[in-house]
């Protein structure tokens, strides 16, 4: 017995059937809210109810009066609202509801179960973003080291798998940004790292446990096979023994269980190969900002934001789908350019093709809600304008010349018949509810027309039939009534009493009349009173065969709905390449990337072109393929990062690029590791992420991939920062020789450019006036030693006097570093704990020379060849240097030097000897 049961008495549960009919379907849904259906509304009792309350803000109630039984609801009307609430909340929501007519139930109302409602399988377009997918997911583990993946967005019969490295999981789920993932049982217990990684993300899906054999391959090919009346996939282009088949089979099973078998439109499945597309991992795809920025999380400011012009829902989700797979293979990139070169060209068919997407809805999500029998009057309506614009469509692209868009053009055509006949059917605006009628278009069912005659026009009918019956009797008096007891009557005064015909039945006496009724008018008055409730009957059948109808075109209006959105987005990207002045760019199976004069997509959006300094980019090719950018922040070395990361991206999803001119070579990938960002809830500092990310690319980047680092090794010590960006940079130009744009201010990495060929050297040119400077925003050849920090922060807001500060302590450091011309900073005592000690209160005082002792231990440095030293002659060196540096301690004699502020100080000389004698000992 459960815990609901349990709160009852056994007393009750005989007495209550309603209750029982409840209990009945909760036990075989423990897990879930059960939405049960009472009238006009739904009900949840018990645990429910008090989940419903504080989930939904209900005010809970209780069926007895003791408080036993709680109880809430919401309004028919209204569930979707509650629904969404619900599954954004975490929780699954079944729906059991009424299949028999309350009026016509003899006893406890048929209830069943209609839908299992998760954040993976809704349909309604309330509760879902009209511009991405909703990807149920299931995972599962193959061989050693890979896992068989397989998504489906079930409101557009999206259905595609494949099998992928273990590794890699967590990126190809932070792409697909599923809301729901099915695991098998057995893997539940033990998470492979990069589920764990991804399920303990801030955009994690639901995880949703199922049972082990729903993941057996061979259950699952059957239930495939099924589906789709095949004896094999190879139709498909699968091999049936491909073990990822086995998650296709289980997400498959879970569909067919919440939607309680109604998964007709799922009619293909398809195989994603990774040799097509580039994998963007969700470092990447967050770096880039390609669909949301980093710090407002808002679609705003985004790549995608900047080059969406689609008109329709299905094209905006495409468009979405080509950003985060950008394309590898060059047959493939050239295709859509050529589609995309040829709208850019002409303004006018682009524009007419523009126009007639604008009247298209949604035909992807409408086929899938008629397959499933959940499409509204109003979809069926949305439909048939939809049909109506296609013919239009064909017409703007009837002259196309580039040979995919003739393919295109082939395919946009509407099923025969279906825009006729929903023309012909639906009034031009139905209501959104099916159970209130008024749907169906007049002189569409003579029958229909009839009833709603006699709905509508009763009064009319009584009178007329009044008329008719002074005029048989002569009667003048003679009335035709309506009683809510009686129903239908005539009414005469005694005084015609005499002249009632035969064939007048009397119904009631009054003081001074009597009332009668016909057999004409009983059947008059049954019309009547049941015409409302049988024109919506009949309203209601008539929808269920123009529903099936057009459930039945499923596969063509599918194919119709993938054309409108491919030619939605090629418009897209055309309009945008000539708005913003893109150009197409040329691209190459090869490791160069030659840009002239790009910009920035994003900026050059919301600021305007004219506003931006455009810059150029030479990696491979004739050019070193390692690029080191210097200069201060704020100048635009992020910006030039960034815009050339997107130039290769928009170049390998078929686009123009905001450039003057490009050379583009394919990369197989694009890694990212920009900005700070700290993993709290893992216990992974800011810099242990950084390492992760740059661990992540050193593993992965190929010869063909495109690496942007910005700060490598600012999370750590100065020494230490300086050798790990040392010898990353070394690895990726040395070993991986990869195209790479790194930003750094550790300026000692300048010098590698001079002894390795594949290195070069960028700053950001920058102009000083006094204090002031300018940010010229323009990446020149050269490195720079400054990084103007001080000049940023005061830009900032920096109070004045820590600013002043600021320049007091920076002038002491340079100081002390030209004194003393070795190094400072040790790997165990960095630069500012060595010097902090002698840093001046005030403004530093003028340097004096430099003492000859000090002169001459410099010097025996310098004329070292360590190279040519044994290990004997360097060990009696070190011992001669030893012995002066500790002559000059023990001569040291702090002594206060009165400055022009009067404050003492310690003599220049003692302060390079104290230097000096630091660096010896550590």
């Amino acid at each position: 017995m459960t815990a609901t049961e349990e709160s009852l008495s056994a007393e009750e549960l005989r007495q209550t059937p309603m209750l029982r009919q409840y209990l009945g379907v909760k036990r075989q849904y423990p897990d879930a809210l059960l939405f049960f259906r009472m009238g006009d509304f739904f009900e949840l009792f018990f645990e429910d109810a008090r989940i419903a309350a504080r989930v939904l803000h209900l005010t809970l109630t209780s069926r007895s009066k003791d408080g036993e039984m709680p109880m809430a609801g919401v309004p028919v009307k209204s569930v979707d609202t509650y629904l969404k609430r619900c599954i954004q909340a975490g929780h699954t929501v079944v729906i059991c509801d009424q299949i028999e007519d309350p009026r016509l139930a003899k006893g406890l109302v048929e209830r069943a179960v209609t839908r299992v409602v998760t954040a993976g399988t809704i349909l309604e377009d309330a509760l879902l973003e009209s511009t991405r997918n909703n990807f149920l997911v299931a995972v599962m583990l193959c061989d050693p080291g890979t896992a068989g993946i397989c998504w489906i967005d079930l409101s557009t019969a999206h259905f595609e798998g494949t099998q992928i490295p273990v590794e890699i999981l967590a990126d190809e789920l932070a792409r697909l940004s599923p809301s729901e993932v099915l695991i098998p049982e057995r893997l539940s217990e033990n998470l492979p790292e990069p589920l764990q990684r991804y399920h303990g993300g801030e955009d994690s899906a639901v995880f949703t446990v199922r049972p082990d054999f729903e993941f057996g391959h061979q259950a699952a090919l059957e239930n495939l096979l099924q589906q789709f009346g095949m004896r094999d996939l190879s139709g498909f282009g699968i091999d049936s023994r491909e073990p990822w088949l086995a998650a296709a089979g289980a997400v498959l099973a879970y569909v067919k269980d919440t939607q309680r078998g109604l998964t007709k439109h799922l009619c293909r499945l398809s195989r994603r190969h990774a040799g097509e597309f580039m994998l963007l991992d969700r470092t990447a795809q967050f770096a880039l900002e390609l669909l949301e920025t980093q710090r407002e999380r808002r679609r705003e400011g985004s790549l995608l934001a900047c080059i969406d012009r689609t008109v329709t829902s299905s094209g905006a989700r495409l468009l979405r789908e080509l950003v985060l797979s950008p394309l590898v293979q060059r047959a493939a990139i050239e295709r859509r350019q050529a589609a995309v070169a040829e709208w850019f060209e002409d303004d006018k068919v682009r524009e007419r093709v523009r126009d007639a997407l604008k009247g298209v809805f949604d035909i992807e999500r409408i086929t899938a809600r008629l397959a499933l029998k959940r499409a509204s009057p109003r979809d069926l309506a949305q439909l048939r304008d939809s049909l109506e614009k296609i013919p239009l469509l064909a017409q703007a692209i009837a002259d196309v010349k580039c040979p995919w868009l003739g393919e295109l053009k082939g395919r946009a055509v509407d099923p025969p018949g279906l825009v006729d006949l929903l023309a012909r059917a639906l009034v031009q605006e139905p209501p959104l509810a099916q159970k209130d009628g008024g749907f169906i278009r007049t002189g569409y069912s003579r029958d229909l027309d009839e009833l709603r005659e006699l709905r509508f026009h009763s009064k009319e009918t009584i009178a007329r039939l009044q008329q008719k019956e002074i005029e048989r009797t002569g009667i003048s008096s003679l009335k035709v009534g309506f009683n809510a007891v009686f129903g239908y009557y005539i009414e005469v005064t005694n005084v015609h009493k005499e002249s009632v015909p035969a064939d007048y039945i009397r119904k009631q006496t009054l003081k001074n009349a009597e009332r009668y009724i016909t057999p004409e008018l009983k059947e008059h008055e049954s019309k009547v009173l049941m015409a409302e409730e049988r024109a919506l009957a009949l309203e209601q059948d008539l929808f269920e065969e123009l529903r099936s109808a057009a459930a039945s075109r499923v596969l063509a209006l599918q194919e119709l709905a993938r054309t409108v959105a491919q030619l939605d987005v090629v418009a897209s990207l055309a309009g945008v390449a000539r708005e913003q002045e893109y150009v197409r760019p040329s691209i190459e199976d090869s490791t160069c990337f030659e840009v002239e004069e790009g910009r920035h997509p994003v900026l050059a959006t919301t600021l305007g072109r004219e506003s931006l300094v455009p810059n150029d980019c030479h990696l491979g090719g004739d050019h070193p393929p390692f690029v080191i950018i210097t200069g201060p922040n704020m100048a635009g070395k992020s910006t030039y990062l960034r815009q050339n990361a997107l130039i290769l991206l928009l170049a390998q999803i078929g686009s123009f690029v905001p450039a003057k001119a490009a050379r583009i070579g394919i990369a197989d990938r694009i890694f990212t590791r920009v900005g700070a960002s700290d993993d709290l809830v893992r216990g992974a500092s800011t810099f242990m992420v950084e390492m992760t990310e740059t661990a992540n690319i050193l593993h992965h980047a190929t010869r063909n991939s495109f690496v942007v680092l910005d700060e490598i090794g600012r999370g750590t010590g100065t020494t230490d920062g300086v050798a790990l960006a040392r010898a990353i940079t070394e690895h990726l130009a040395r070993t991986l020789a990869c195209r790479t744009l790194f930003a750094t201010h550790y300026h000692q990495l300048i010098e590698m450019a001079a002894s390795e060929p594949l290195i070069r050297n960028l700053c950001v040119d920058v102009r000083e006036w006094g204090e002031d400077i300018l940010f010229l925003h323009k990446i020149v050849e050269g490195g720079t030693d400054r990084s103007y920090g001080i000049h940023v922060a005061r830009l900032a807001g920096i109070p004045k006097s820590v600013i002043e500060r600021a320049r007091v302590v920076f002038a002491e450091i340079e100081r002390l570093q030209q004194i003393v011309a070795v190094p400072v900073a040790t790997e165990n005592q960095p630069l500012a704990a060595t010097t902090l000690s002698q840093l001046p209160k005030t403004s530093p005082a003028p340097s004096p020379a430099m003492p000859s002792s000090i002169e001459k231990i410099l010097h025996e440095l310098r004329r070292l060849d360590l190279d040519r030293t044994t290990p004997l002659e360097a060990l009696q060196k070190l011992f001669q240097l030893q012995r002066l540096v500790a002559d000059l301690a023990r001569k040291r004699s702090p002594r206060p030097h009165q400055g022009n502020d009067g404050r003492g100080l310690f003599d220049a000389s003692e302060g390079c000897q104290d230097s000096l004698a630091r660096t010896e000992e550590s």
